[in-house]
This record gives C-alpha cells, sequence and structure tokens, in this order.
C-alpha cells in the first residue's frame, strides 16, 4: 500500500524553464511531511498538485554546490 506523503511550498525561488503542457522546473524550498524545508529541484504541474522526480538538497548539500558551480 502506497504511503500518504504531505508536502508545503514553503518558498518559491525560482521558475527554470517552462514546457507547452505549463510544467516547471522549479527550485523552491520544500516541507516534506512537517519536517524542516529543503531546497527542492523539480518539475510541478502548473497547479503544484503534481510533480516529477527530483531532488532534495539541505542547506549544507545547497551551500556547497553553490559554492563548487561559483568556482567552475
Amino acid at each position: 500500500m502506497a504511503q500518504e506523503f504531505k508536502y508545503e511550498i514553503v518558498e518559491e525561488i525560482v521558475v527554470l524553464s517552462e514546457n507547452p503542457k505549463g510544467w516547471r522546473k522549479e527550485l523552491n524550498l520544500v516541507s516534506w511531511n512537517d519536517r524542516p524545508a529543503k531546497f527542492d529541484l523539480r518539475d510541478w504541474s502548473p497547479n503544484h498538485e503534481k510533480m516529477g522526480k527530483g531532488v532534495t538538497l539541505t542547506n549544507e548539500e545547497f551551500n556547497l554546490l553553490r559554492e563548487t558551480l561559483k568556482n567552475m
């Protein structure tokens, strides 16, 4: 049986792209199952009711990625 989960988009940071069907690749701060918000990069449907596979990063992981990209 599939386990229920909930999410809350705490802050919408940036929309990176949008496809013709309205799905958008977004970087957001998302709280999963009432846990502290993490950086989240994934595709979202126009109303944020459906989502694609994505990547969730802690603050430390996000900062390391940001510094690495700055130094490229």
